[in-house]
């Protein structure tokens, strides 16, 4: 299937026209200037199809706040475009019976949460957080990305928020994919992961419902090894095995992002918009963070790795002093977190994640400004 091709860009600020290059991912197309910068991400299910003249499919984007659009003539790329989009359709309609179903389900398990609106949520969001259907999940997940993105985005003039797009930065972002590879494979998780480098100097590191982790420059720059980088992964990688993410959507959204998956929208307005801001700021329970400290032990077992690298950086972090380090700021007490994780590590039994020259890569995946 066709994966790429060429297209006219209009960003909905200027009435200039721009040439770009469309890439078709799993999830979304993707759109490139000609210096190969992202310029923006489209997800299927956001994508419409406005009126064009002959011979030019007229893209738009959903609920988008400005009226950007995407010109594309070529005639195969454009019959792949809508494919994937009449495909998300279809899934979107069958997942939207799907969400009726389980969440009448558990609205009947957990009784009358009507008339117990502030006790009730946290207890509906414990019993439906492990049934929601993964492809909800996925896109519950990209609407709090696009708001977190807009959050996170300091919009300085020719600095992208994500790292590893950059020439320079492309030995790091593949030295990152194999080292996620290896946590992803052993993990066996039943979505993929996607993992984000953004330039924001806190040492933090935190996962959205449906398989994204952020990663923050400051914690690359923290990490003295790749182990001890891949212990944090693994953690957050364990928040999202254990749908911890999606759990925190609900209680923080409460009945009215209830409510929008019983009408089968959710993606708009508010709810989503507390959602980004609950995962920006999350503060998981003692027992939660543990369970999650133990998954990235037992992780780093099955790549052969030995999990005391995470709790030194854990320990190391704990001793800095860093405004906003929600690391350190929102996590149980570290002495006793790292006691259990040594206590619980094996050493090491298998080879590197990543060599040497792949790691130094990595620590300059935020490096080309």
């Amino acid at each position: 299937m066709l994966s790429s091709g060429s297209a006219i860009y209009y960003d909905g600020v200027a009435a200039a026209r721009r040439a770009v290059t469309v890439e078709l991912e799993k999830i979304m197309l993707v759109i490139r200037g000609p210096d190969g910068d992202i310029l923006e991400r489209w997800p299927y299910e956001q994508v419409e199809e406005l009126a064009a003249p002959a011979g030019t499919l007229r893209l738009g984007r959903l609920a988008s706040p400005v009226t950007s659009r995407l010109d594309i003539r070529d005639e195969k790329l454009g019959a792949v475009v809508k494919e994937l989009v009449a495909a998300v359709e279809t899934r979107s309609s069958a997942d939207r019976r799907a969400r009726v179903k389980v969440v009448l389900w558990s609205i009947a398990a957990v009784g009358s949460f009507l008339t117990l609106a502030v006790l009730g949520v946290p207890a509906i969001a414990d019993r439906l957080a492990p049934i929601v259907p993964t492809a909800v999940e996925r896109q519950l997940g990209q609407a709090v990305d696009a708001q977190v993105r807009a959050m996170l985005d300091p919009k300085k003039p020719g600095t992208p928020l994500e790292c590893g797009d950059a020439a320079t930065e492309k030995a790091g972002r593949a030295a990152l994919a194999k080292l996620v590879g290896r946590l992803e494979s052993a993990s066996a998780l039943p979505m993929a992961l996607r993992v984000v480098v953004v330039r924001q100097r806190e040492a933090n590191a935190f996962a959205l419902p449906g398989g994204t982790i952020y990663l923050f420059e400051g914690l690359i720059q923290k990490a003295e090894n790749a182990d001890e980088l891949a212990g944090i992964l693994a953690h957050e990688i364990g928040h999202v095995a254990h749908r911890d993410g999606m759990r925190s959507v609900l209680q923080s959204a409460g009945l009215s992002f209830l409510f929008g998956m019983v009408l089968g929208d959710f993606v708009g307005g508010g709810a989503v918009i507390i959602a980004a801001q609950s995962v920006l700021n999350s503060a998981y329970s003692r027992e939660v963070e543990a369970a999650a400290d133990l998954y990235a032990v037992d992780l780093m077992k099955r790549t052969g790795r030995d999990g005391r690298a995470f709790a030194a950086i854990l320990a190391r972090i704990a001793g800095a002093i860093e405004p906003g380090m929600l690391l350190i700021a929102d996590h149980p007490e570290t002495k006793d977190r790292v006691r259990s994780i040594n206590e619980h590590a094996a050493a090491a039994s298998g080879a590197v994640l990543v060599s040497a020259p792949e790691w130094a890569a990595l620590k300059q995946i935020c490096a080309g400004r």
